[in-house]
């Protein structure tokens, strides 16, 4: 029998969001229902609200969540009742290309719940990313869930669900990282912080955080920066190549996505170094103009990170660890708890850059 819960709604693009009642079926074959402990307040979401992603609205809101399995369907043995778990936006498959080769962190036909969640009314809802999670309790695909150790909070688990992933991800799988590399890390938001505590667990000698707002540079030193780079008031490009003695990093990671932080990116790099593209450009974006011998001459990878290239199964125990262990601080990452009620004004502190991470705890 369905059940009714509270949950965060976007009916419309650009238009405040509202708190409504939500109807969760019980699971179906291969899907589960889970009762949200926390989710973090990610930009994607506010992409959705904006109608940035597409317009499929309303939309249900939240995908950066953490809480327990409460019940699954037929067919469900990835998890079981009484389970903590994250929530993830990479259920793969097991049958695409990708996944026959072995490379199932590229998967290329992820899955959701086939079910709907719907409004009172019957109208149905978009779930974003598949998973909808500013919600007392959400229906997703078994396959989007992911066990992990229960000795973590939930407040700080749920954010390795997207932001934190992919930051951490941009570093340690797409840019492989090595033990005394140079990086250097353009855009210090939430993304952006993870990606320079990325690179300090790997080991990297040298750790460059560039960004315009003084605050966010202060944060990234805790997160493991060695140098700051206030984009006000130097070159990026130049600041970048003057602490690497002129060469530039052998990884630079864009975590802003725009036209003019990629052009950065690609002439802040050493010879042969990598760029790694994690921020999410608008439709509308276009590459620089950058003339064809310059890709040439200067050798290296220019690459793409979608979810930190990450496999949640294989992922996710491991940064618990690392956090239960000291040795990652995805604490630092949460500015504020707030209430389901509040997401609205989470989004508004989000676009002044007043928060790292504001988390809805249920």
């Amino acid at each position: 029998m369905p059940q009714e819960v509270r949950a965060v709604v976007a009916h419309a693009a650009k238009e405040p969001v509202t708190v409504e009642t939500v109807l969760v079926p019980d699971p179906g074959p291969g899907e589960a229902v889970v009762r949200i402990q926390a989710c973090g307040v990610c930009h994607t979401d506010l992409h959705y609200r904006e109608g940035g992603i597409n317009d499929d609205f309303p939309f249900l809101l939240g995908h950066e969540a953490a809480g327990i399995v409460e019940s699954v369907g037929d067919g469900v043995t990835e998890v079981t009742p009484g389970d903590f778990v994250i929530l993830n936006w990479r259920a793969v498959c097991g049958q695409c290309r990708a996944c026959r080769k072995g490379k199932p962190q590229y998967c290329f036909n992820t899955h959701n719940a086939t079910q709907k969640m719907t409004l009172l009314s019957g109208r149905e809802l978009t779930p974003a990313l598949g998973i909808g999670a500013f919600a007392e309790k959400t229906l997703v695909a078994a396959g989007q869930c992911t066990k992990v150790n229960p000795a973590i909070a939930p407040q700080v688990a749920g954010l390795l669900g997207c932001g934190v992933m992919a930051g951490i991800g941009a570093a340690i799988n797409t840019g492989q990282v090595s033990r005394g590399d140079s990086v250097a890390v353009i855009g210090c938001g939430g993304v952006g912080d993870a990606a320079i505590a990325g690179a300090r667990l790997a080991g990297a000698a040298t750790i460059i955080a560039v960004d315009r707002d003084a605050r966010k540079l202060d944060k990234a030193r805790e997160f493991g920066a060695t140098h700051v780079v206030d984009a006000r008031r130097a070159n990026p490009v130049e600041a970048i190549r003057d602490v690497t003695d002129g060469f530039g990093a052998d990884l630079v990671i864009d975590a802003v996505g725009r036209p003019e932080t990629w052009e950065q990116a690609f002439f802040s790099r050493d010879l042969a170094g990598t760029v790694v593209l994690v921020g999410v450009p608008t439709p509308d974006m276009t590459a620089p103009e950058i003339p064809l011998l310059e890709y040439f001459g200067r050798g290296g990878a220019l690459k793409s990170s979608w979810y930190g290239d990450c496999l949640p199964s294989r992922d996710f125990p491991t940064l618990v660890d690392l956090h239960l262990q000291g040795r990652l601080p995805l604490e630092k990452f949460v500015t504020e708890e707030i209430g389901i009620g509040s997401v609205e004004t989470a989004f508004e502190k989000m676009h002044r850059g007043d928060v790292l991470r504001s988390v809805v705890v249920l």
